[in-house]
């Protein structure tokens, strides 16, 4: 059921090159700095995602302090949440120019600075500048490096690695609520998003955490997962080498562009060294050229690798299970977001105030939500269980509990389901590894961004979609039986893809039929 790389034939050439020697693996992968790549996206998760999941204690002052409509004050905590998904194919940019370790540190000052401005908000539009934009897209340029450094650093614990990061959201959704609580009670909301931006300069410590490994090391990760996972078959290596002697892959321009900057960067260096004798002011000069040419082939190699991923002839969009992926991606989060906004309306409409008040059912979600992303991470990496099977399963629940939730009319039957919500939401943890799968690990940073981004717009129109259905009528029944079926047809789009590519002829090794 499971269709990887080998599965749809295709290949982006991230593992083409798979040694028949046995190879020494790197002790930081899956070991040693990889735990502190796991601490330092746990820490993004709380400071990012569980800030974003305490705004509606921000809210309610914003409410009181400009006297505005509850819709348009919604959109300052919706463009926060839906900007730091959608810009993460641009923050793919970033990442193949700068490296993880520097976008993220920049993306922490950014973040600290959008807290600090809003501050000094004089109106709701001031903040949708300075907080929904300044910093949503600090946090993306943080999240997505979080991301992507845990499916570097790890091969056999992938899957687990993931959930144990992003456990930080549930964790987050419990510390910054209390402490924006106490922060509005007793300094008030403005110095408390003040404090706020200060804590979340603590972004730039995660991301100087996030030691990149060499290219040494990523390719003996490439070689070892090629290894475990498959051979590859004939059929399957023959389509590879016409892809490559068509020039979809698109190496040979910019191996020819990098060997000329090499050679600028060669002359440069014979210069310095017979120039001793030069005077000091042409030597400075020299050495700017040898800067800026080394600046040069960073930017032009990282921007190559990006717009291949995206409009080459490698690109993403021919993949057809991750254009699903899209599809999927489109309708599910907002089915996740939906009941954190609208379930206190829900509880407070059935009357059931006074016993929400003593366990809320957001927080049943949130707890239950760490422990499924363990347990799911921890399953999948099962060598005997699929993780792809496991996405589908915990979507099948999520999507069965959206569409049974408005029939449960009581706290202990809407405790139940949100248990279950909670748990199955699990399989964001699973998202990554599952595109690494897909894509492979050269390209994760790109094609993670491009369903992260697909997140955003679920999450930024989803919860006043859900409010408009509720204007319209009255209930909030239709808002998620409608976010229930447009989940179903995300689903559907991941079903029908691996039909279609086991109707296509190809071998397969005993070994691979296992993945």
């Amino acid at each position: 059921m499971y269709a990887s790389r080998e599965d749809i034939g295709y290949d982006f050439g991230d593992d083409s090159k798979v040694g028949s020697k046995p190879v020494k693996p790197n002790p930081n992968i899956d070991g040693g700095w990889a735990w502190m790549i796991v601490f330092s996206s746990f820490l993004v998760h709380i400071l990012i995602m569980g800030s974003q999941m305490a705004l509606g204690v921000l809210n309610m002052e914003w409410l009181e302090e400009f006297n505005q409509s509850r819709g348009l004050t919604a959109w300052v905590s919706s463009l926060s949440m839906g900007i730091t998904l959608i810009v993460g194919p641009f923050i793919g940019l970033f990442i193949s120019m700068c490296g993880c370790r520097l976008t993220a540190i920049i993306g922490g000052i950014l973040n600290a600075l959008g807290w600090i401005l809003s501050a000094y908000a004089s109106s709701v539009h001031y903040l949708f500048l300075t907080f929904g934009v300044t910093a949503g897209i600090g946090s993306g340029m943080v999240y997505l490096p979080a991301v992507v450094m845990v499916g570097q650093y790890f091969q056999k614990r992938r899957a687990l690695a993931q959930g144990l990061s992003t456990t930080g959201t549930g964790f987050g959704a419990f510390l910054m609520t209390a402490l924006l609580k106490y922060l509005c009670t007793e300094f008030g909301w403005r110095n408390a998003m003040f404090i706020q931006g200060a804590i979340s300069l603590n972004l730039c410590v995660c991301g100087a955490l996030m030691r990149p490994l060499s290219p040494k090391d990523l390719s003996e990760k490439s070689v070892v997962r090629s290894n475990s996972e498959d051979n590859r078959a004939k059929s399957l290596s023959h389509s590879t080498e016409t892809i490559k002697s068509n020039g979809v892959l698109g190496d040979e321009p910019e191996k020819k562009e990098e060997a000329t900057h090499e050679e600028v960067l060669e002359s440069v260096q014979h210069i310095e060294i017979g120039g001793n004798s030069g005077s000091g002011r042409n030597m400075y000069g020299l050495r700017m050229l040898k800067t800026v040419s080394q600046l040069t082939l960073t930017v032009r190699k990282g921007f190559a690798l990006w717009y291949s991923s995206y409009f080459g002839a490698a690109s993403l969009f021919t993949n057809r299970v991750f254009v699903a992926f899209i599809i999927w991606a489109l309708f599910a989060y907002s089915s996740f977001v939906i009941p954190f906004i609208h379930l206190p309306e829900i509880v407070k409409q059935y009357n059931l105030s006074r016993q929400d008040n003593v366990f809320p059912l957001t927080s049943i979600i949130a707890i239950v939500h760490i422990f499924g992303k363990v347990i799911l991470g921890i399953i999948s990496d099962l060598p005997c269980i699929s993780t792809w099977n496991v996405f589908l399963m915990a979507n099948f629940t999520l999507v069965t509990c959206i569409l049974t939730l408005p029939l449960m009319q009581t706290y202990v039957g809407l405790a139940v389901v949100c248990a279950l919500i909670g748990f199955s939401s699990g399989y964001f943890s699973l998202m990554p590894v599952v595109t690494e799968d897909l894509v492979g690990t050269k390209h994760l940073a790109n094609a993670y961004g491009i369903i992260i981004c697909a997140n955003g717009i679920s999450a930024l129109f989803g919860p006043p979609f859900a409010g408009w259905i509720y204007d319209i009528t009255q209930k909030y029944d239709f808002s998620f039986y409608i976010a229930g079926l447009l989940y179903m047809v995300g689903i559907i789009f991941l079903l029908m893809q691996p039909c279609i590519q086991k109707k296509q002829p190809r071998q397969k090794s005993t070994e691979a039929a296992q993945v």
